[in-house]
């Protein structure tokens, strides 16, 4: 692709503006800055609309972490939403079960839903409007209908055997009729509707001014009726999951009870100019800054990217990066991870000295600090795989292709990713986050709440010793990661995409080909690919080695340089890599902030809008 064309614009203007995967978000974001709302209360009103029109990818019992520049307190912090473990999930449990992983869908994997509390929690302590003006286009979606992206068709196709045999509750909820929604058709949830507008009244009641509003919905969901919905089913239901096996459910309400949602401080790597800032190490976010690390002494000034010497170095450390992921990164509140040797410019040296011109096929995490790496059994999966039940997906969102309308069946299965929403506003506050978790394959419908659950727990291990190993209360490593990023040390640029393992590799393409001079929109726009080389964080958790899908628009004579440098290239779609979404702001001349914002034009849904 020539850098004069991008798929559409990048997004200009000194108002506000708003990037996510979803147009509809977007527009409910944008509309809140037009009519006086700040970048929090957009983006969560955006937050929740994702919820409602990518069912597919996340939904109000979900998870999302956050990263935000606030412009009245000069800093950058980062909003845990990312629920613990239940107090009943313990390693012995689930090896009392014959199993040597938590399952990727059912009831087994739930941890504390924490999206509604972080979304909540930034509403309170940064926005301005109430909770019910942030929460009617989400509502008005659910009760009135919004329009199926193919995708859910696509993942409601996926699973309809499950829902119909087993997950009934899911079947009331996702297939009307009984029949498969179609593509493009008008889509209702009118239960979730219905328990938003009950928390709503609820709240209104006990709660004197904004802020009590706020504190009472979040005690009505984690202490009151929807955590006692949630403990009833979680309780007394034994449903099916991929150990073949019908089982109760582990989580209760005195987990929600005790959980808040949490500020971090975010951590950061500058990279020339820049400095780029990732959520804590219970997330992936810091594999980003590692391969940035390295990547200042691999020599990427002036290259071009799509070169086999571009794509070959990042994908070389990212595979070192997400090694040390494996072996060292946990709940720092359980695990004493060795974050200051890992994100060490001497560290990254060290790594990045170990990169030559050809594809490492071994998994090779790093000494930080000296101290010698664990891994836990990578066996694991193999031995799952062959005593699980497969039929109705694994731990990721899965997706059917859709035949001709009249020959619906189920066909060639295939995983999703999550969602992304960025907001800057006229004042310079910026938003990054990456809502997931309680899709609708994900686990049975709660009966009265409308929505699943989260099964990130699914991506603990069940080895001792290990940083990520599964304990009550602790947080699993999450793949979702918000970015920020600081220019000459000023806020700079809000973004992130879905993905899972892809995700902290697609955006450091992503943001070396920014700094390298192309605008937000080329940027996104431009070939890109992804490795496979490390467990899955997702259920079976299965390892690739040296694996590495580019897009089919990559030039060929780089994807045969990176054959011949020993690479295992997989050639995907033309536009399969990325789901990308950004916005920047600068000082404009003159006066007030010049403020841009980009999409991903993969999969014909993600938007940006400005003005």
């Amino acid at each position: 692709m020539s850098a004069s064309f991008t798929t559409r614009p990048e997004i200009c203007g000194t108002f506000g503006v708003v990037s996510s995967t979803h147009w509809l978000a977007t527009q409910v974001a944008m509309g809140v800055l037009e009519r006086g709302g700040n970048a929090y209360d957009a983006a969560v009103a955006g937050g929740f609309t994702l919820q409602i029109v990518e069912p597919h990818l996340n939904g109000p019992g979900g998870e999302v972490p956050i990263l935000f520049w606030s412009e009245r307190e000069q800093r950058m912090r980062a909003l845990c939403g990312q629920g613990p473990a239940p107090a009943l999930a313990t390693p012995a449990y689930f090896r009392n079960l014959g199993l040597d992983l938590v399952p990727g869908i059912g009831l087994l994997p739930a941890t504390v839903p924490g999206a509604f509390g972080a979304w909540l929690t930034l509403l309170r302590d940064y926005g301005t409007w109430e909770l019910a003006d942030v929460l009617r286009p989400a509502i008005d979606y659910a009760r009135n209908g919004f329009p199926l992206v193919p995708r859910i068709s696509q993942a409601i196709l996926a699973v309809q055997a499950l829902f119909r045999q087993e997950w009934t509750s899911s079947r009331d909820v996702w297939l009307p009729g009984g029949q498969v929604p179609a593509p493009g058709a008008l889509f209702r949830t009118p239960a979730i509707a219905a328990t938003y507008t009950r928390i709503l009244d609820e709240a209104h009641a006990a709660g004197a001014d904004r802020r009590g509003r706020i504190d009472a919905a979040l005690d009505v969901w984690y202490r009151g009726f929807v955590a006692d919905g949630i403990d009833a089913f979680y309780s007394r239901e034994a449903v099916r999951d991929t150990t073949g096996q019908r089982n109760r459910g582990l989580l209760r309400k005195s987990d929600l009870a005790d959980w808040r949602a949490t500020y971090d401080d975010p951590l950061t790597v500058d990279y020339g100019r820049y400095t780029v800032a990732k959520c804590g190490v219970w997330s992936q976010g810091p594999v980003h800054l590692q391969q940035l690390a390295m990547l200042r002494h691999l020599g990427m000034d002036g290259l071009d990217p799509q070169s086999p010497a571009f794509v070959h170095r990042i994908a070389e450390a990212a595979k070192l990066a997400f090694a040390d992921r494996c072996a060292w990164y946990g709940d720092p509140d359980f695990v004493q991870v060795p974050l200051a040797d890992l994100l060490s410019d001497a560290y990254a040296r060290s790594r990045a000295a170990g990169i030559g011109e050809l594809a490492s096929r071994v998994l090779q995490p790093g000494s930080p600090g000296g101290l010698a790496p664990r891994l836990p059994d990578l066996d694991a999966a193999v031995r799952t795989l062959a005593a699980s039940d497969t039929r109705f997906g694994v731990g990721e969102p899965t997706f059917a292709a859709l035949p001709p309308v009249s020959e619906w069946a189920a066909r060639e299965l295939f995983v999703g990713d999550t969602c992304q929403i960025d907001v800057i506003d006229r004042d310079g506050n910026m938003v990054a986050a990456t809502p997931s978790g309680g899709w609708l394959s994900s686990s049975p419908v709660v009966p009265g709440l409308g929505f699943p659950l989260t099964t990130r727990l699914q991506m603990t291990w069940l080895d001792d010793g290990v940083p990520g190993q599964l304990q009550p209360g602790k947080r699993p490593c999450t793949t979702l990661s918000p970015g920020l990023a600081l220019r000459d040390g000023q806020p700079y640029m809000a973004f992130g995409t879905p993905g899972g393992d892809q995700q902290d590799q697609w955006t450091v393409a992503f943001f070396l080909r920014h700094a390298m001079g192309m605008n937000l929109q080329e940027a996104i726009d431009a070939p890109s690919w992804h490795i496979d080389h490390f467990p899955g964080s997702f259920w079976p958790r299965s390892q690739t080695l040296n694996r590495l899908t580019v897009e089919s628009r990559m030039p060929a004579a780089t994807r045969d340089a990176l054959r011949a440098a020993g690479h295992d290239v997989k050639a995907g779609p033309d536009w399969s890599e990325g789901r990308i979404s950004a916005c920047t702001r600068e000082p404009a001349a003159g006066g007030g902030l010049l403020l841009r914002a980009g999409a991903n034009p993969r999969g014909m849904q993600g938007y940006a809008a400005g003005r």
